[in-house]
């Protein structure tokens, strides 16, 4: 007879011989645990290629203040924060990224994505890095790459990006890690918080950028807030241009995207040549007295205005943080993303209209930044010398709006 049936032969025995000793409800008790614990464990979703980490946190007691409950990040895929999840008073435990469910995620970036991994930054909340936003040059004949120019050196980086208009530019956009995939995945689950860290090493980005780069990610799960700190070390022999961001796909959980209110701290904005190219002009503008000025106290109503912004001269406190808020009064419901980072020169929001989300992107570099265009504007890129790193900082703070 199998060892199965061994050990199955065993339980029942011991079993009966417990029934005449033990009330019927402790037996019960006794069963189930002892044939769950028999019970194979389940096997972790994985994307691109390595198991999805999911970070937890216990249900708080106080169900009268939102509260972060889950976050789901792909070590696989550039250590995307795929899910985040929250209760919110009234409406319960909610997704606070899209796509929704963790199956459409694997879909999308293990069946539906191209060759540069574009997908990337279309899901949950990609990492960007050695840069964030459009980078312009001069297309290669197979129409894979652009040469540009990058701190003083013509290097090629993939061109993996171009508008929906016949002959739109193809451009160069939101970094090369991706489809990254980190190594020396380390989770910690402790009482007052859960993190897992990860490394990548980068090198030279196949070709595509100067030096030789090490990138690390940490991501912090507490009751009241997610942290993420993307580091980026120069472990080369040249000085190495840096740009970091992030792509966050964020919902309004009430589904009613023009009562919905946007904050942001900044004086101007960069204005582009269209809404589908999106290249930078140059020029800006002051936003007070426009339709962009998102400076009141509380945020004003995004209405029907699109938007896919890059707002500058950001208004920050003393130790070099900013923050942007979004709110849904329809859902009681606010997040406030706070850039940690003093490197951070703009915010990019986009806001289309025939979808239920709002992306805000804290960016050390403005778009195409090393593009004559910008004048004397510091632009942001860090060149960091060999042996030295820059760390972006974001922190994701829930809160409950202010009610009328």
């Amino acid at each position: 007879m199998s060892s199965e049936f061994d050990t199955a032969d065993f339980h029942h025995e011991a079993y009966m011989k417990m029934s005449d000793r033990l009330p019927r409800t402790c037996l019960f008790a006794l069963f189930v645990t002892v044939f769950a614990s028999l019970a194979p464990a389940q096997t972790p979703v994985s994307i691109g290629g390595q198991p999805v980490v999911t970070l937890e946190r216990p249900a708080s007691k106080n169900q009268d203040r939102p509260h972060f409950v889950a976050a789901t990040i792909a070590p696989g895929r550039g250590m995307n924060l795929l899910q985040l999840r929250a209760y919110l008073p009234g409406k319960g435990e909610v997704n606070l990224l899209q796509p929704d469910s963790l199956a459409e995620a694997k879909q999308i970036l293990d069946e539906g994505d191209d060759e540069f991994g574009n997908k990337g930054f279309q899901v949950g909340a990609g990492l960007l890095l050695p840069y964030a936003n459009r980078i312009r040059g001069t297309l290669s004949k197979d129409g894979k790459t652009i040469s540009t120019n990058i701190a003083g050196k013509t290097i090629s980086i993939p061109a993996n990006w171009h508008g929906k208009s016949p002959g739109a530019e193809v451009l160069a956009m939101h970094g090369l890690i991706l489809s990254a995939k980190f190594a020396d995945v380390q989770q910690h689950h402790g009482a007052a918080q859960s993190s897992v860290s990860a490394l990548f090493h980068g090198g030279d980005f196949g070709g595509h950028w100067l030096s030789k780069t090490d990138v690390s990610v940490k991501t912090v799960l507490k009751d009241e807030a997610v942290e993420i700190n993307l580091t980026a070390k120069n472990v080369g022999k040249e000085p190495l241009p840096m740009g970091m961001a992030f792509h966050p796909w964020f919902v309004f959980p009430s589904g009613d995207r023009k009562q919905a209110k946007l904050f942001v701290p900044a004086d101007q904005r960069a204005l582009v040549n269209n809404y589908d190219d999106v290249v930078p002009t140059g020029k800006m503008e002051d936003v007070k007295a426009t339709p962009y000025d998102f400076t009141a106290p509380g945020g004003t109503a995004l209405g029907t205005l699109f938007m896919d912004d890059n707002f500058l001269h950001i208004k920050q406190n003393k130790d070099g943080s900013a923050a942007v808020e979004i709110t849904d009064p329809a859902a009681g419901y606010g997040l406030r993303i706070v850039s940690l980072t003093p490197e951070v020169k703009a915010f990019q929001v986009y806001a289309p209209l025939d979808r239920n989300v709002i992306v805000v992107e804290p960016q050390v570099n403005l778009a195409d930044p090393y593009n004559p265009i910008w004048g004397n504007t510091d632009t942001g890129m860090v060149l960091l010398q060999p042996g030295r790193s820059l760390s972006w900082r974001v922190r994701l703070e829930l809160f409950a709006p202010a009610k009328n």
